[in-house]
């Protein structure tokens, strides 16, 4: 037991440390004073019951209390100022805890610049007292099996803060500390008690990721070279060979400490493996043995251990796109990355094929702070676990990215992707249950912004991997045939709508959800988070030379979403000819029938121009004469701000049978004093397809009145809808190159966006002077 005047110095010791006071004695005495009394501590002291005690959860040390260690280290004086009035009977655990904070403190504080260099050079004297001659790593070693689990997760911190010290100040790996990781590791599963020797672990790894001065390299290699060989033996043992679901059904039990300890350290070595040329075995093993760990999620461990293999999973398909970011293209540098890639890639499409993701089932239970339950009175919102939704949906997104990119031929990949892509949507439309108030989903390409709109980042890079196996796609086609016929294109133009990849379609139904807020692709555009400047750039270019299928999809967006209900009040001249609904135009997204009827949502106002036989018809609501619409429509949302027919003196409706031209006026955008106007020129030829003829006039300035592309017409028989789409969208796109050009004038934009406005300004002369169909 500490006399009490230890304990006042040892309370003294940590005022000074905690504000960076020197230490006037000799390095010895403070040794003495951080020295861990191991021998008592192995007598059971009644008064305390520590170290034998059995904890709450049945005495096994749970994983939870892994991240206590910055609670448990105080940071202000008030906390030191404590100890004064502590009682002076201190039992041996309160010592304990009290020494391992001090170590940890003490490196950290070694570490750091901000402190005086003799103070430091003091700290760096205690360490080698404290390990070449007190021994302390085999004491702390002791203490790892502690059945008080505050005690043994700080003990597992300081072993593992003094081992980091040894290899960046000496360059070496501490020995008994190698000795217990091998003996540990080797010996499962006959030893059991491998968590703390992983969270060991994990933490020298985090610590040399964090040093900013330590080469990481070679700290690295020298700790992780010995430990290589038993990492691997233990990642077939723990995930294969002795894995039993049952064991791990509760994540209290020890099975599941220790299998949630390693994926933590699976973890890390990910991450770290971008600091080596050449990864080690144990840090590629995730990738070449991944079946493993699907076989896992598939299993009935708890759901907690799932989501954590698959937040792995994750960060492993992201994996190339990060060292990509940092390195640039790093194929021809680093060909294991290549062939991880394409080995976690084939694993996963060849389990999605057989049905896997129906085999995860996703919590319907919010996480809550504290706990899994919801507080009394609260509020729990069905349906499944997003998170993991959209986790799940990336992994299978870029290993078919990755898988695209290493073939050669389309037949290759056709097949798999198909197959694919048809699980992935059966397993959305599965999880993702539509509100009451919201539209059901008919479109395949409207599944992406609805699953990852919450989630920006993953939103990009599962946008970016859609777009490349398009572009891939694309080349192969072309690869293998000089010309292509018009029945292939038409073909080729149903799979990408029908698989949920169609680019074109794919970004308007994001405009739709962000309603056409250029701000919004701004935001997007100078965030460092998300990888949307390189889908963005892609798509632009892809834009610029398919501007055709561009202006298709938008025509189908006015004249087949399901935004156009029917009118009504307005009562089509032959009936007999409206049966195409909107589900079953949706469903043929490629067939370019126009659709007979302008659909507008009942409650609103509205006004129809129509003809028949040369005769114009206004069929107008009860309410008004001007065309409004209420801003919760998706596509129709911002028409109010943009056309107002009650201050239009010049809207005019000219019609001679087919032939018809509309202008309308708008009010002034964004409160500037040059506005323009958009003529539309429409006309409907009555061919056996009902072809929608659009041409698109470059734009004029008139004054300050502005007048947009948002209504043709039709003959008797068909009631053409408004080109809302095709504006809104090409609209949002000025607005952004207005916006970064701006910006670039006052040096305020992150980067050169010179490229990038060089391809909006393509587009926006495309989008005015290019007839689009």
């Amino acid at each position: 037991m500490f006399s009490r005047m230890k304990i006042s110095l040892l309370q003294q010791m940590y005022k000074d440390v905690l504000v960076g006071i020197p230490l006037a004695k000799e390095s010895h005495h403070y040794t003495s004073l951080l020295n861990l009394s191991i021998e008592q501590s192995a007598e059971r002291d009644e008064s305390c019951n520590w170290m034998h005690l059995p904890s709450t959860n049945g005495g096994i040390r749970g994983h939870q209390d892994a991240d206590m260690s910055d609670a448990v280290v105080p940071t202000t004086d008030d906390i030191s100022n404590s100890f004064a009035n502590m009682s002076s009977s201190f039992c041996p655990r309160e010592v304990m805890l009290l020494q391992l904070t001090l170590i940890k403190m003490m490196v950290a504080k070694a570490e750091s610049q901000e402190i005086e260099f003799n103070t430091r050079q003091k700290y760096c004297e205690i360490f080698v007292l404290l390990l070449k001659e007190a021994r302390i790593d085999s004491k702390l070693i002791c203490l790892l099996s502690s059945y008080d689990r505050l005690l043994s997760h700080m003990a597992s911190k300081s072993l593992a803060s003094l081992v980091y010290f040894e290899l960046k100040q000496e360059n070496v790996l501490n020995v008994t500390w190698l000795t217990f990781s091998l003996k540990t590791l080797s010996g499962f599963p006959v030893n059991t008690q491998v968590a703390e020797c992983l969270w060991t672990l994990t933490t020298i790894i985090e610590d040399i990721m964090k040093d900013k001065v330590l080469p990481k390299a070679g700290a690295l290699k020298k700790l992780l070279a010995p430990l290589d060989a038993v990492l691997e033996g233990f990642y077939n043992s723990i995930l294969f060979h002795h894995f039993d679901s049952h064991h791990y059904t509760s994540p209290y039990s020890e099975a599941a400490n220790n299998l949630i300890s390693f994926i933590d350290l699976l973890e890390v070595l990910l991450a770290s493996r971008i600091e080596l040329e050449l990864p080690l075995r144990c840090q590629r093993v995730l990738f070449l043995k991944v079946s493993y760990v699907l076989n896992l999620i598939s299993s009935s461990i708890h759901y907690l251990i799932k989501k954590k293999l698959i937040m792995l999973l994750k960060k492993c398909v992201l994996y190339k796109s990060r060292e990509d970011a940092k390195s640039g293209s790093l194929f021809l540098q680093n060909p294991s990355l290549h062939e991880d890639m394409l080995a976690l890639s084939n694993a996963v499409l060849q389990v999605v094929n057989l049905t896997w993701l129906n085999q995860i089932p996703l919590s319907e239970k919010t996480s809550y702070f504290g706990g899994s339950e919801a507080a009394p009175g609260g509020d729990t919102p069905g349906g499944s676990d997003q998170t993991v939704l959209r986790a799940l949906s990336l992994v299978v997104l870029k290993a078919l990215e990755f898988k695209f990119q290493n073939s050669a031929t389309e037949a290759e990949i056709k097949g798999d992707f198909q197959s694919s892509m048809s699980q992935l949507l059966i397993f959305w439309r599965s999880h993702l249950k539509s509100s009451p108030e919201s539209h059901p989903v008919v479109h395949h390409c409207e599944w992406l912004s609805l699953i990852f709109i919450e989630q920006d980042d993953d939103m990009w890079e599962a946008a970016k991997a859609l777009l490349l196996i398009y572009l891939k796609f694309d080349r192969l086609r072309h690869d293998a045939a000089d010309n292509l016929s018009q029945k292939a294109e038409e073909t080729w133009n149903f799979l990408t709508h029908a698989s949920g990849y169609n680019p074109h379609c794919i970004f308007l139904f994001f405009l739709e959800k962000i309603a056409f807020d250029s701000t919004v692709l701004l935001d997007f555009l100078i965030s460092s988070e998300t990888c949307f400047l390189e889908y963005f750039v892609r798509y632009l270019k892809l834009l610029r030379k398919d501007w055709h299928q561009f202006v298709d999809v938008c025509n189908h967006f006015d004249t087949k979403h399901d935004t156009f209900q029917s009118i009504s009040s307005v009562k089509p001249h032959h009936p007999e000819n409206q049966s195409c609904t909107t589900g079953e135009c949706l469903q043929n997204a490629c067939e370019l029938e126009p659709q007979t009827l302008v659909s507008l949502p009942p409650s609103h106002n509205y006004l129809v121009f129509t003809t028949e036989q040369g005769d114009n018809e206004v069929a107008e609501s009860n309410q008004s004469n001007s065309l409004i619409c209420d801003d919760s429509t998706p596509l129709l949302g911002s028409l109010q701000s943009l056309v107002n027919y009650d201050s239009s003196d010049d809207s005019e409706l000219e019609s001679d049978g087919k032939e018809c031209l509309v202008n309308t006026k708008q009010v002034p955008l964004n409160n500037e004093s040059e506005t323009r106007i958009r003529e539309t020129g429409c006309s409907y030829t009555d061919d056996k397809r009902n072809t929608l003829k659009s041409e698109v006039l470059p734009l004029k300035q008139k004054g300050s009145n502005t007048s947009s592309c948002l209504t043709c017409m039709a003959s008797s028989d068909n009631v053409i809808p408004l080109r809302i789409m095709f504006y809104k969208s090409t609209q949002c796109l000025e607005e952004l190159q207005k916006a970064i050009s701006r910006l670039q004038r006052r040096n305020l934009f992150p980067y050169n966006p010179s490229a990038l406005l060089k391809l909006l300004s393509h587009i926006e002369k495309i989008s005015k002077n290019v007839n689009p169909q």
